[in-house]
């Protein structure tokens, strides 16, 4: 069941709002409102990969584009049996237009560790970008 919700903002906030709204890619200000607050909950209340205490345990989907040979390929693989994260699910793909291999990792571990395997990526040759997507936490739900 819906509630509805009110908040007041200054005029020219409200003038930009739908603009806002409809920049984002959203349709509905409810969704829009909801997930900004949710996003907005989240950084505040654990903030960001790179803030977070060290030990703290984390899941989220590690992307790391590169150029394709053996030796990248040999990396990931070591990091999928690798002891400082867990790879929950590992897909791969061939970027065509972009001449570009991808692979994505849904990962869980501490904190810490994760920052470790970003930077490590990070810093190997071949190895284009890696960007992590932090998952939300929530205290029930379907999973």
């Amino acid at each position: 069941m819906s509630q509805i919700i009110s908040f007041s903002a200054d005029s020219a906030f409200a003038k930009d709002f739908d603009n806002l709204i409809e920049r984002s890619g959203y349709k509905n200000r409810s969704r829009f409102i909801r997930d900004a607050a949710l996003f907005f909950a989240d950084i505040q209340q654990r903030g960001d990969l790179v803030e977070m205490d060290e030990a703290e345990t984390v899941e989220g989907h590690l992307v790391v584009y590169y150029q394709h040979d053996h030796g990248k390929g040999q990396k990931l693989l070591d990091l999928r049996h690798s002891d400082l994260i867990e790879v929950a699910s590992y897909t791969h793909s061939s970027l065509k237009h972009s001449h570009t291999c991808v692979d994505l990792l849904q990962v869980k571990g501490a904190a810490g560790n994760i920052r470790f395997v970003i930077e490590d990526l990070q810093n190997t040759q071949h190895v284009d970008k890696v960007s992590f997507v932090l998952a939300p936490m929530r205290d029930d739900g379907c999973c």
